[in-house]
């Protein structure tokens, strides 16, 4: 276990109110600065935990894992297999490049964030098309790619090609925040400019690939948004933050959004084991299905299944599944006409919507017996 070194009174400097641009004169100098480097570099070396894109170079495996980490879980991505099922059914930017929509929202399906997934194929369109088949190494190109940020692009050049690209994700935000006692809030403009340029002054030019996972594991592991475990991090004796009793207080952000809260009213009706199911409208949610909405008039007289609620942009909707009325038949004359798919058999269901997918889950639960409070 590492134990940082301690600091008399004496020996700590005061934080100035405008930390300097310059980290490295933050942290106390270059020298300070490349004992920092190395810290990090060598615990992860020692402790990093395994996972399959980091035992490849391939920029491909590389990007999957990138966008669906994304406002996802690393223990989802893996725990739940997405990663794996996707990587053995397109395994490249051809394949992927040549698949059917559906197949694609179909394998993304309970991830959630749906433009993920299509902005990765058209990134394989654009590759095979443009870049014979090779992710571009340099960043001007790969920002050009859709749904490509700075982060993403640092990660994949870093990752992939060992080219010196800094990067800056919501764990590197707080490590960094934290090592320099940064109070500006980090998801304000400027202090994501600050620490922007801070990650690409504290970057390991010979080793980037090392120095930018061993912040976000840093993040992930140590350095967490409560209870950081201080007495285990590798670089506690270049923190600040640490140094001056900042660590519950840092990072700072501005004020959170409040959610608006909605009701969506649905339709289950089922006929002979299938449920009734309609295309989604909008170019968001373009590919994919839902079970049909009804208005509030129409469902005060209808059975109510099952209630729950989900969280979407800036909204806190609470999704109510409503009994179809005996002898219920679909509108014919709609601009999208739905379709009967059998309940019991996933695999053959359309790609759905995450609140829809539930709601047909906890239905079945319910079919057979099982309690769905709670």
């Amino acid at each position: 276990m590492y134990h940082p070194a301690s600091f008399t009174p004496s020996s700590q400097p005061m934080i100035p109110e405008n930390p300097p641009k310059d980290a490295m004169d933050h942290l106390g100098g270059p020298e300070a600065a490349e004992g920092l480097r190395r810290a990090l570099g060598d615990w992860f070396r020692r402790e990093a935990r395994e996972y399959p894109w980091r035992k490849t170079r391939d920029p491909y495996s590389i990007l999957v894992s990138e966008l669906m980490l994304q406002q996802t879980q690393i223990a989802t991505v893996l725990g739940r297999g997405y990663y794996d099922r996707w990587m053995r059914r397109f395994p490249d930017w051809a394949s992927l490049a040549e698949a059917p929509e559906e197949a694609i929202l179909k394998l993304w399906e309970g991830l959630g964030y749906y433009n993920r997934a299509r902005n990765l194929q058209r990134i394989a369109v654009i590759i095979q098309r443009d870049y014979d088949g090779r992710f571009p190494d340099a960043l001007s190109p790969a920002l050009s790619l859709p749904g490509i940020g700075r982060y993403t692009a640092g990660a994949v050049l870093s990752f992939a090609y060992g080219i010196a690209v800094p990067l800056v994700d919501g764990n590197v935000a707080r490590v960094l925040a934290r090592l320099l006692a940064m109070e500006t809030p980090i998801d304000s403009p400027k202090g994501l400019k600050t620490l922007w340029e801070w990650s690409g002054q504290l970057l390991d030019q010979r080793n980037p690939a090392t120095h930018n996972s061993a912040l976000m594991e840093l993040g992930q592991r140590i350095c967490r948004p409560s209870r950081p475990e201080c007495g285990d991090c590798p670089v506690a004796a270049h923190c600040l933050s640490h140094r001056h009793g900042l660590t519950s207080e840092l990072p700072n952000k501005t004020k959170t959004q409040t959610l608006t809260k909605r009701v969506e009213r649905v339709l289950l009706a089922e006929r002979q084991g299938r449920v009734h199911l309609c295309p989604e409208s909008g170019s968001r949610r373009q590919g994919l299905w839902r079970l049909p909405e009804i208005p509030e008039e129409e469902s005060s007289d209808l059975p109510e299944l099952l209630r729950f609620e989900y969280a979407i942009t800036r909204y806190r909707v609470t999704l109510i599944v409503h009994e179809a009325p005996a002898g219920w038949q679909p509108d014919e004359n709609a601009s999208r006409p739905g379709a009967w798919f059998r309940r019991d058999a996933p695999s053959d269901l359309p790609p759905l919507g995450s609140p829809y997918r539930r709601a047909l889950e906890l239905y079945s639960d319910s079919r057979e017996g099982l309690d769905l409070r709670g």
